[in-house]
């Protein structure tokens, strides 16, 4: 049977296994002229070492109704940013490549820092932030697409359906987040949504009581998927997260800024697998634990700005009420995995389960101890009122690091 309920605030658009990619692709060509398509790709140079990336470069190659294409590029030096210029230059598509570690991009990083402007510290959200101000510079698309490099299940489709909610023009949605199931291996994945999100927002609503906010977090199938598509209209004002919770705090700004019939989500993958994170059970610093302390610093963030009072009692409380709701949800999940044949293993996910909970008890701390912590990057309204040319600025650096080391 499909699947086709609706749940919660926002729009679900399923994949009912009815239409063929090539009728979906030649809907999209002819919205291309109207409502123009690009991509953003946040890489760090290693995934160009890894198998998943050529195969979403070999998909994208296939892709005929993409604009633009923009590589967000960290952690490379000059004879890898020449290699990264090779490396993509086989996409058909009008495409570049943004050396993020290149001395003309930190060349602006430094003037923004100087204003106290720039992103805090280095990772996908600074990445997103000046890819998105690079396709703002351009101004040659209205539909942007997000997704990261190391999907080892990719396939074009999937770019198809993330676009589609926000390409066509007979739809009023302003961003549209994918979702899908994590299976992989026989055995369950998306450990951060499935025993730390959703019991959390559970949990808080039953703390705190219910919110349009929370509520509109829990529409959400799969809030932590890194797929996500919007119209260009919508990154002036968008605040990204620096830290890992960058999809978190997406959703929360999308909640700010739009009114919930604005926003969807689609079923983007049948079947879909990444590179994993370690739960890194002794640093909080590190992999998924760090993941869960972010997570929970931008839900109390904006819990408290919402007018929510929180205290030490208050996490105490929402720690004590997650546990036991994620411990409700291992059985079911447990259960859910016997019936479709898969590997559970209830010593891991209930040991992930007090790791999560112990870090609601760090987060709250970090919270109660630095109240006025601004995590967000600064909307790019704000930084071009200061200053006004930066968007040339950002398209010039770009085009002259592709003119002076390009091999094309």
């Amino acid at each position: 049977m499909g699947d086709f309920h609706q749940n919660g605030f926002i729009t679900t658009l399923h994949n009912l296994g009815q239409r063929p990619l090539d009728a979906m692709e030649e809907e999209l060509i002819g919205y291309k002229t109207i409502r123009p398509m690009g991509l953003v790709l946040p890489s760090l140079y290693s995934e160009l070492q890894r198998p998943a990336l050529a195969t979403i470069i070999d998909e994208l190659c296939q892709v005929p109704y993409l604009n633009e294409v923009v590589v967000g590029l960290d952690r490379a030096d000059l004879t890898q940013y020449r290699s990264a210029l090779d490396y993509f230059s086989r996409l058909p598509q009008h495409h570049r490549v943004l050396w993020n570690d290149g001395p003309r991009l930190m060349a602006i990083d430094a003037q923004l820092k100087e204003m106290e402007l720039a992103p805090t510290e280095m990772g996908k959200g600074r990445n997103v932030w000046y890819c998105f101000g690079y396709m703002m510079a351009k101004n040659s698309v209205e539909a942007i697409g997000l997704h990261d490099c190391d999907i080892v299940t990719y396939h074009r489709s999937l770019l198809a359906r993330l676009l589609y909610p926000v390409a066509n023009p007979n739809f009023s949605y302003a961003f549209c987040k994918g979702y899908y199931a994590r299976v992989a291996d026989d055995a369950m994945g998306g450990r951060v949504v499935r025993l730390f999100v959703t019991p959390l927002i559970r949990a808080l609503k039953k703390v705190c009581g219910s919110s349009q906010y929370l509520e509109y977090l829990d529409s959400f199938r799969y809030p932590l998927a890194g797929e996500f598509s919007m119209r260009t209209s919508v990154i002036n004002d968008l605040r990204i997260p620096s830290d890992w919770g960058l999809e978190i705090g997406v959703l929360s700004e999308m909640n700010r800024n739009f009114a919930t019939n604005r926003v969807c989500q689609v079923d983007i993958a049948e079947i879909y697998d990444h590179k994993h994170q370690d739960l890194s059970i002794d640093d909080n610093t590190k992999g998924l634990s760090r993941m869960s302390v972010d997570i929970a610093k931008a839900l109390f963030r904006k819990l408290a700005t919402d007018g929510q009072v929180l205290s030490p009692e208050t996490f105490r409380s929402i720690k004590a009420t997650y546990y036991r709701i994620a411990l409700d949800y291992i059985d079911s999940y447990q259960n859910d995995a016997r019936i479709n044949g898969l590997n559970f293993d209830r010593h891991t996910e209930e040991e992930t389960a007090e790791l999560f909970a112990s870090n609601i008890m760090e987060a709250g701390k970090h919270f109660l101890a630095r109240p006025m912590e601004k995590p967000f990057i600064p909307s790019w309204n704000r930084v071009i009122s200061a200053i006004p040319d930066i968007l040339k600025q950002l398209e010039e650096a770009v085009e002259l690091d592709y003119e002076e080391y390009g091999s094309h």
